[in-house]
């Protein structure tokens, strides 16, 4: 198995992608960083309305989470073969870099900080997808629930153990992302703007683990 899909490194990249939602949530302007779904009823509602520099600022990140997906793609294509630099560790210092520079962005910034975030979150969505061989999202709850709950199911049915420990896996992530994301709120109070900077000081430490792989 590769470091990248261990529990502990998947765990540290929930609770990043959890305080990245709370902090776009609460410090820029109630814009999701990972929830896309969210800001796709956000954005047509208000464009619908009529209010159209709303619903840009629901639009934008959107567009900047394609992005991200669209740049993952490619650095794995290109760089997934080489020997010296493992590809997932040049997305994470494109990650760190981007949510540092967030920091310094001033609330009149937040449509650019906004598209920043969720591009970020973006490439991390992409590049890590399984734990222990179970696919799993690090940034986002809904897909990691329903195989929770039907590995749940199907461990109740047939009492077989291997299903218990794949939900318990999901259960487990999902309990860290929301860990992640109530620390990313409290922390977004206190300290502001500079709160994503402790989503990119856990990049590291993801960071630093795969150099140890």
């Amino acid at each position: 198995m590769q470091k990248s899909e261990s529990f502990t490194l998947s765990s540290l990249l929930s609770f990043s992608g959890g305080l990245q939602d709370a902090y776009t949530y609460n410090v820029r302007g109630e814009v999701f960083a990972n929830a896309q779904t969210g800001n796709i009823v956000l954005m047509s509602q208000n464009f619908m309305s009529g209010h159209w520099e709303i619903g840009l600022q629901y639009l934008i990140p959107l567009v900047s989470f394609i992005a991200g997906i669209f740049l993952a793609e490619n650095i794995e294509g290109k760089f997934k073969a080489n020997q010296t630099i493992h590809w997932r560790q040049i997305v994470l210092i494109i990650q760190i870099i981007v949510l540092v520079a967030v920091g310094f962005l001033p609330q009149s910034l937040n449509m650019l900080a906004n598209a920043l975030v969720s591009f970020s979150c973006a490439m991390q969505v992409q590049s890590f997808r399984t734990v222990h061989g179970f696919g799993y999202a690090s940034t986002m709850c809904i897909g990691n629930m329903r195989s929770a709950a039907t590995s749940l199911s199907q461990y109740i049915r047939t009492k077989k153990k291997s299903y218990l420990y794949k939900s318990l896996h999901f259960f487990g992530i999902i309990l860290i992302f929301a860990l992640g994301a109530g620390i990313g709120g409290l922390l977004s109070g206190l300290i502001g703007m500079e709160t994503i900077w402790f989503s990119a000081i856990t990049l590291i430490i993801v960071t630093l683990m795969m150099i140890r792989q």
